[in-house]
């Protein structure tokens, strides 16, 4: 189920799912298929239109991403999207969530995206004076949303 999708500069693309629960491993570290409803993901790729000359498709490592995911009684969780990957769309961002109410409710849910930490993320003297962060932190919300199609449905 695409949720939408959004262009931010430098020229980032980023397409929002909601995907059949999954097992993910370590399992150890991820929801289980069982106490899953579903898999949420961000891809973020370069655009072909984006500004810096990076090669076109090209996975954008290193964000800092979350989702929030409220029903309209007002009940809401917050998770933590990680690097995943598989064979449908290679590297992305994804979490195994548990709905905060029932999987046929209406759900807004807001994407916040935030560039990598500076501790752990460098940026060469000649991008930095060119173009300077990777980019800026963006939020973005899609509102009504039902996911009572997909979170029925199952990978296998």
């Amino acid at each position: 189920m695409i949720i939408g999708t959004e262009v931010v500069d430098p020229g980032i693309t980023f397409v929002f799912e909601a995907a059949p629960k999954d097992t993910v491993y370590p399992e150890i570290n991820h929801l289980s298929e069982a106490e899953t409803d579903l898999h949420i993901e961000m891809l973020a790729n370069w655009s072909s239109s984006n500004r810096v000359k990076a090669p076109v498709d090209g996975f954008v490592a290193y964000l800092n991403v979350f989702v929030e995911v409220t029903n309209k009684n007002g009940l809401s969780n917050k998770f933590e999207l990680s690097p995943h990957l598989n064979l449908v769309d290679n590297l992305h961002y994804a979490r195994n969530i548990k709905l905060p109410g029932n999987v046929d409710d209406l759900y807004d849910v807001t994407f916040t995206i935030m560039p990598p930490d500076k501790e752990k993320f460098g940026i060469h003297y000649d991008w930095f004076h060119e173009y300077g962060d990777l980019m800026e932190s963006k939020t973005i919300e899609y509102k009504d949303l039902n996911f009572k199609k997909i979170a029925s449905k199952k990978r296998r």
